[in-house]
């Protein structure tokens, strides 16, 4: 069994990719709790918080988590204490799909985010860090840099599992359902 054992999973992928869907069931199936970068990292009005990388470092100082996110800032951190990664990487066009429509849906209901913030209407989507263009913009980037540590030997000792499509994750859910 794929994940049989493991109690520490990182999930990545870029914005709109479904990272914190498959974090948070993923979370429930293993009884362990969900940490979710973006509400660690956003404070209020957006602001980066000062205590991001001391947060992380407690979180994950626990005997089982599941962290989702792409945080530079402490990916070295996140990827020598998890025991799995699963990076949950779809088709562009599908993400880009996924996140305009979390944008309009989260503006249009008022949901708050992280920390008091919520989604901004319609003129701010085209800003150069809304995820609408970072998950477009990202994309081809994270490809590549998890491509890449997917096949570096240094991190054989991880439990790698990449899913490209919602039948891929529901597969993957079907096969923690058998242990």
């Amino acid at each position: 069994m794929m994940l049989r054992g493991v109690r520490k999973v990182l999930v990545v992928g870029c914005s709109g990719s479904g990272k914190t869907t498959v974090a948070r069931r993923l979370a429930a199936k293993l009884g362990a709790p969900h940490v979710e970068l973006d509400a660690l990292h956003h404070g209020e009005r957006w602001e980066p918080r000062a205590t991001f990388a001391d947060d992380v470092d407690r979180a994950t100082q626990a005997a089982a988590w599941v962290v989702d996110g792409n945080y530079p800032a402490v990916r070295e951190l996140l990827w020598s204490r998890a025991e799995a990664v699963v990076w949950v990487d779809p088709p562009r066009l599908v993400i880009e799909r996924q996140v305009i429509w979390r944008s309009v849906s989260r503006w249009l209901m008022g949901v708050e985010l992280w920390n008091g913030n919520r989604e901004k209407g319609p003129r701010h989507w085209l800003h150069p860090e809304h995820p609408i263009r970072w998950a477009w913009k990202t994309h081809p980037e994270y490809r590549e840099v998890y491509g890449a540590r997917f096949a570096d030997p240094a991190w054989q000792n991880l439990v790698r599992v990449r899913l490209r499509s919602r039948r891929e994750v529901d597969a993957f859910f079907a096969e923690l359902d058998d242990y």
